[in-house]
Parts: C-alpha cells; structure tokens; sequence
C-alpha cells in the first residue's frame, strides 16, 4: 500500500470538505474507505505519469531490447534521474517489433499506440545482419547496396506496389551486427495517415546492381532468430508534456546542493499533546531541509510493467522559515522581505515564508505499454533537487 506520506502528496490537489465522522461511519466501513483512498491515490499517480490505467500485460514478459536498456542507462542514473537533458531527443523513446515476420525482407510495424498529437523527431529501423553462411564466405562481392523502402499504394492498373526510397548504403558482405537506417519520412507519413502503413522493403544488389544471394546477405527475423535480434523500429517523440514551472536543469552537478546534515530538535516532552501538534511543532524547530521520500513501485503493485527503475527518491521539503532568512535556506526577495514584515508585526496575518522545492529534476521510466512494446519515457518536476524558502 501507498505510504501516507505518497496518498497525501497525490491527493493534495483535489481535498475537498469531509463528512463528518457519523456519516462516515454509518456510510462506509474504514476498510472500504481506505481502498477507496489507494484508488483515488493510484489514479492520480497514473495522471502524473499520463495515462488512463496501468498497461495490460498478455502472458509472460519478454526481455526488453538491449537497445533499450543502454539508452535508459545512458540517461538515467540508478534511480531513474536524468543525468543531462540535452542527452535525450524529444521525452519519449519506443521500441516496436515487426509484426510481419515474413521470408522476405520485408517489415511491418503496428504504430496505432503513438497519440497523432506527437511530435515525430527521429525514426530508425534497426536491423542485425548476419553473417555470410560458411559455404558462401569466399565470394568475390565484398560489399553490397542496402537500400530500404517505403511501400505506397498499388498504381491504378498495375498490381505491381509502388514504392519511395528512404535511406541505401554500402555495406561489407561479411561483417554482422546492428544497422540503423533512418526511416523519419516514412513515419511522419504513417503517422499522419494511419492507412498509408504498408510496411517497409528492403533490397540487396551488388555494386553492379543485380541482385544478390538471400544466403549470403542475411537479416535476423522475427520467425526464425532470438528475440535480441529482431527487427525492430525504434521512434523518438516529444508528446509536448514540458513542464510549465521551473527550468531547471542537471548541466551543472555541482550547483546541486547536498541534503543539509543537520540533525533533528528533539521532540518536546508531554504526552497529553496530539501527535499532529508535535508534528507541527517539529516543522517549527527543524530548519527548512530536503528530507526522503520514496516511492516503491513495487510496493504500489506496477513492478509487472515497469522495467526500471523499481522506485525512486522523489524527496520531499520540510522544515521552518525563521526570521532572519539566511542564504542557506535559499530564499527569495519575496520570501526575505515576507520574513521582515513577519517579524515587525506590520501588517496582520502574514505568515513565515514556506519550506519548498526550488528546483526539480525529471525521471525516467522504462516500461512495456499495452501492445507490449518498450517504452522511454521522461517526466519532469518528480524528484525535489533542493529546498528554499519561498
């Protein structure tokens, strides 16, 4: 279950008046009401993250893409932080498999979870070249044209398909691994008119332009290779979610302050006072700080689609804003100037300045979407990266 602390935190926004305890009571028993709480809680939780429910995972989860892995360690720390945001392209990444499997070389892919309002920045299909089988490795060709394209519609009269050339290469007949061909025009095209999407075809000629052997130029398939070496397209996107609050960034580590060390008042003694009062008067002694706060998405029941990380620290401020406001707790004039007139008396009313995150870093999650494809996604303004007062 949610810790108190994360169903506070998510339901913040929308507290309304609560009945009163008799009717309560006589409404709901306080098991029910607490499930209907975690629901309200979940729910929020998935808004933050933008979506509806909790991806539908079909049977046993496969291995995400290697592929994917390094980009989400290349990006994010252990805990799912971005370490630079110029590193990634757009906020979202997604991984799709050919869902065409055929004996050519020739692919389909099922792009209908992509939302039309997102921006297309980049399409690759990624491709693992085999080697050349053992009885073919002395052929004279050493290199071969690689050329991909897009399929069109079939012309009037004509039952042969058209097709549009988007990227062609030379490439060594016997070397293997990954090739990455760029394929944005076509997606920008898909995506525009979902119907437009007749695959892609991909030939292999010789220098000289004939076609060549299908034994000694060979492509890993989804019907006859391991799951690490299908075809696979891979699309960055940016779905416009740009946080509207702060700017900040990681570009530099080092203006990223450490928690303060400083240790915690004791609690007054008197046990007649409520444990909300002592609460309070904690807040009050305690000066303004970044404290933990983690969120265990195992513990919320999504470790079956998330891949990484498993939770994060989101951190959370506490702590007092005492008169006079020194530059450790990072106050702004407005928080300066409120504290003078808090402490003059002048006008009636005003408070202490407020303990609050004043700068916030973006996640990273790595997880499979509905279709079972991987997906790259970063959010910003999760995690407290220091406390002012403001």
């Amino acid at each position: 279950m949610l810790t108190a602390a994360l169903i506070i935190a998510a339901l913040a926004s929308t507290v309304i008046a609560r009945p009163s305890k008799n009717h309560l009571e006589n409404t709901f028993t306080i098991e029910d009401e607490a499930k209907e709480v975690h629901s309200e809680a979940l729910k929020r939780l998935l808004e933050v993250f933008g979506m509806e429910a909790p991806p539908h995972m079909h049977g046993l989860q496969k291995q995400p893409p290697q592929y994917m892995l390094d980009l989400y360690n290349t990006v994010a720390d252990v805990d799912g932080v971005t370490k630079d945001p110029d590193l990634l392209e757009g906020n979202t990444v997604r991984s799709f498999f050919d869902k065409l499997h055929s004996e050519q070389i020739q692919f389909m892919f099922n792009l209908s979870n992509v939302a039309r309002t997102e921006k297309v920045l980049t399409a690759e299909l990624h491709l693992f070249k085999l080697r050349p089988l053992a009885s073919l490795s002395f052929n004279r060709h050493h290199f071969c044209q690689i050329s991909v394209y897009q399929l069109l519609e079939s012309k009037q009269g004509n039952a042969s398909q058209g097709k549009k050339l988007l990227a062609s290469r030379l490439l060594p007949v016997h070397s293997s691994g990954w090739e990455v061909f760029s394929i944005t025009q076509a997606v920008r095209s898909w995506m525009a008119d979902e119907g437009s999407n007749l695959g892609l075809l991909v030939t292999v000629r010789t220098l000289g332009g004939s076609h060549m052997d299908s034994k000694l130029i060979r492509f890993a398939s989804g019907r006859n290779h391991h799951q690490s070496k299908q075809p696979m397209l891979v699309l960055f996107t940016d779905d416009g979610r740009r946080a509207a609050s702060l700017k900040n960034t990681l570009k530099d580590s080092s203006d990223t302050p450490a928690p303060p060390s400083l240790p915690l008042a004791p609690k007054p003694l008197g046990g007649q006072r409520s444990a909300r009062s002592l609460d309070y008067e904690d807040d009050q002694q305690m000066p303004c700080q970044r404290l933990p706060l983690y969120v265990d998405f195992e513990e919320i029941g999504w470790s079956g689609w998330i891949v990484s990380p498993r939770g994060y620290n989101a951190y959370h401020c506490k702590g007092s804003c005492p008169f006079p406001l020194g530059q450790n707790m990072r106050p702004t004039n407005h928080a300066t100037v409120q504290s003078i007139i808090n402490a003059l008396k002048l006008t009636k009313g005003i408070e202490t300045p407020c303990c609050v995150p004043d700068k916030l870093f973006s996640i990273n999650l790595l997880y499979f979407d509905d279709d079972e494809n991987v997906v790259l996604k970063q959010y910003d303004d999760m995690v407290a990266g220091s406390c002012g007062c403001h």
